[in-house]
């Protein structure tokens, strides 16, 4: 573990130095994870922001803002972090296939990236495994705790699902 104070505040920074495994990249290679950091902005705190060897930037998940009660919306050029209030805490500008939250952003001293080409959410993990069940129903089940298992998440459907549209489509009746 190492600590350190940030530029911009007397805020302590603690790195935990330990290898955590690789991440692959869209292109194929992979770079070992080095350690993690909790990083805190104001009375938000994102645990575990991993520090990747040769990416020289901290990265983390959009799963990492669902858990601190965060909302984050992608726009084709930009990407907004928000508390449930909906004020904007974070602000991203799209590079090809990677959104980075500049330092200015932030009281941490180097950027943080989240990836634009992540695997499925986690929303979407869920309805495909309660049978397509509507996300009406899932924020229920994951608000009053009645579900084991179900993270505490809000589950908001960004997109129509595509076995969910074929399943409503209308059938022609056959001739005979």
């Amino acid at each position: 573990m190492h600590e350190a104070h940030d530029g911009q505040s007397k805020a302590v920074v603690q790195f935990f130095e330990k290898f955590l495994g690789t991440v692959r990249f869209g292109n194929d290679p992979f770079a070992p994870i080095l350690g993690y950091r909790n990083l805190v902005q104001g009375n938000v705190t994102i645990n575990r922001v991993y520090y990747i060897e040769g990416l020289n930037h901290n990265l983390f998940s959009v799963g990492q803002f669902c858990d601190a009660d965060l909302e984050v919306a992608f726009k084709k050029s930009t990407c907004f972090v928000r508390d449930l209030q909906g004020n904007d805490l974070f602000i991203g500008n799209r590079g090809t296939d990677l959104y980075t939250i500049s330092h200015q952003e932030l009281t941490s001293s180097t950027p943080l990236c989240l990836m634009a080409n992540a695997t499925p959410t986690q929303a979407w993990l869920w309805h495909r495994r309660l049978s397509h069940l509507n996300f009406d129903y899932i924020n229920p089940l994951s608000k009053k705790d009645i579900m084991i298992g179900l993270p505490k998440l809000k589950y908001v459907k960004d997109q129509l699902c595509s076995s969910c549209e074929l399943s409503k489509a209308k059938r022609s009746s056959f001739k005979s």
